[in-house]
């Protein structure tokens, strides 16, 4: 017999054992796919709540954009109409908002963003920019309390 022909032979206990391992394994990526969709659903349904949550307050919105434009038709004519335009958009906007899932406004954005990728590009260099002004505006918190310090000591001279 040759060294080739030579294959060690396993015990039953061994390939037992080895089924009983890939059975194992088998159980817990089922269980661990199982409970990854259960939370998957969960959190698609806690979204879609919100974005439920979040055409109600657009619609708020345009129903308060709807009373001004009211109140501006006896001063402000035109001023009125154009407030009363935008109420419409932001009605409009909450109603479609309101009949879709957050799977269907992922895709729409995607879909935006490979037609309009400049848009995007653009709006998210903006967003960036201010984020980085009011950062930098902001006044770091070591200063604020040397600031005070110095006003409850009566200044740098103690005047």
């Amino acid at each position: 017999m040759s060294n080739q022909d030579y294959r060690p032979q396993g015990t039953a206990e061994e390939s037992s054992m080895s089924r009983m391992a890939k059975s194992a394994l088998s159980q817990a990526q089922e269980a661990g796919s199982e409970a990854a969709s259960t939370i998957t659903g969960h959190v698609k349904a806690l979204l879609d709540e919100k974005v439920s949550d979040g055409a109600d307050i657009v619609g708020h919105l345009a129903s308060s954009a709807q009373c001004a434009a009211e109140d501006l038709d006896q001063n402000s004519p035109q001023l009125a109409g154009l407030v009363r335009g935008v109420a419409d958009r932001l009605d409009n906007y909450a109603t479609d908002l309101r009949d879709q899932s957050v799977d269907q406004l992922v895709r729409a954005a995607s879909n935006y963003t490979r037609r309009q990728p400049a848009v995007v590009f653009g709006l998210a260099a903006l967003a960036g920019f201010f984020a980085l002004r009011t950062i930098k505006s902001t006044p770091p918190k070591r200063a604020q309390s040397d600031s005070s310090r110095l006003s409850q000591a009566g200044g740098f001279y103690g005047s």
